[in-house]
C-alpha cells in the first residue's frame, strides 16, 4: 500500500489572518457560530479559496446541525473516517469539540482511532465502524454491511451516512495535504507524531 510521508514541522499553506475580507470572514464567523471564537486553522486554510470555503461551510454545517443521524453515530462515522485517514487534526478537534459533550470516552476514543469493529460493545457502533472501513478500502459497501444498515436507518439517513463519510475524507484530505498544525486544545490520539 502506498503510504507518502510529508514534513509536518510546518505548514504548506498557511491559514488567513486577520483582517479578513468581508465574504470570508462572514463564512468564518457562520462556521463557528460567533466573532468571539477564532476561527479553526482548518477553515482559515480553506479561506484561501472563499468560494470552497462557504461550500465546505454549507455542507459541513448541513452534516453537523441539521442532519438526522444520532449525535453518537455521526461522531463514530467522523471519528472513524478522519482515524483512517490518518487526520488525527480533525479526530483531535472533533474528540474535544464533539465526543467530550456526548460522553464518549477515551477508551471509545481510542478504538475509533486504532481499533476494530469488534473492540465497540454497542452493536451499532460496531456496525458504522465496519461501514466506514467497507467504505475507506474499497469505497462501497458489502452486502451483508448493507443490509444491516438497512435494518437500523431510513433512506435518507442512509444517504446522509454515505455522504458524511465523503465529506469527512474530504476534510482529511485538506488536513494532511495542508499539513495544517493541530490545534492546541486539541486531543492526540495515542501513537501519533503530534502527540
Amino acid at each position: 500500500m502506498f503510504a507518502p510521508t510529508y514534513d509536518r514541522s510546518m505548514p504548506r499553506l498557511a491559514p488567513v489572518d486577520q483582517p479578513y475580507e468581508p465574504e470570508v470572514a462572514d463564512s468564518l464567523r457562520r462556521l463557528m457560530g460567533s466573532d468571539e471564537v477564532e476561527p479553526l486553522k482548518l477553515f482559515r486554510t480553506i479561506a484561501r479559496n472563499p468560494v470552497m470555503l462557504d461550500r465546505f461551510r454549507q455542507i459541513g454545517s448541513s452534516l453537523l446541525s441539521f442532519g438526522t443521524l444520532p449525535a453518537a453515530d455521526r461522531e463514530t462515522v467522523i471519528h472513524r473516517i478522519t482515524a483512517r485517514c490518518g487526520a488525527d487534526y480533525e479526530w483531535g478537534v472533533h474528540a474535544v469539540a464533539f465526543a467530550g459533550p456526548l460522553g464518549l470516552d477515551d477508551d471509545w476514543l481510542q478504538a475509533t482511532w486504532s481499533g476494530t469493529p469488534d473492540d465497540f460493545t454497542d452493536e451499532g457502533q460496531a456496525l458504522l465502524v465496519r461501514a466506514c472501513d467497507e467504505l475507506h478500502d474499497a469505497a462501497t459497501l458489502t452486502d451483508q454491511t448493507w443490509s444491516a444498515l438497512r435494518e437500523r436507518y431510513d433512506d435518507a439517513q442512509l444517504v446522509e451516512l454515505v455522504c458524511l463519510a465523503g465529506f469527512y475524507h474530504l476534510v482529511s484530505f485538506c488536513c494532511r495535504a495542508f499539513a495544517i498544525d493541530p490545534e492546541e486544545w486539541a486531543k492526540q490520539p495515542v501513537g501519533t507524531s503530534a502527540e
